[in-house]
């Protein structure tokens, strides 16, 4: 029996829309979303460090370091997602 068109043009949003969000929780999004702000916030905690917190770490810049390294591996998963988006689920062959 063949379909209508309000069907086939329902399906087709349908599978538009699970594309959509199927692009939208890509872990690569959550992951380097989450590493850059905390990247960011640890970075800022690191360069306010005051000279108690620096003879604590026996002169090294800990968060600064940590929150440079978390930045620079959350800028690298989200420009791994720009350049490699996911593809779109491929239409079922009914």
């Amino acid at each position: 029996m063949p379909e209508s068109p309000e069907v086939r043009d329902g399906v087709t949003e349908l599978e538009r829309k699970s594309a959509s969000a199927a692009r939208l929780f890509d872990i690569r999004r959550i992951i380097g979303g989450l590493f850059t702000l905390y990247g960011v916030i640890v970075t800022v905690a690191g360069v306010m460090a005051s000279d108690a917190d620096l003879r604590k770490a026996q002169g090294i810049n800990i968060n600064l370091w940590t929150g440079l390294g978390m930045l620079a591996l959350g800028l690298f998963f989200l420009t791994w997602l720009k350049l490699r988006p996911t593809a779109p689920p491929a239409p079922p062959n009914n």
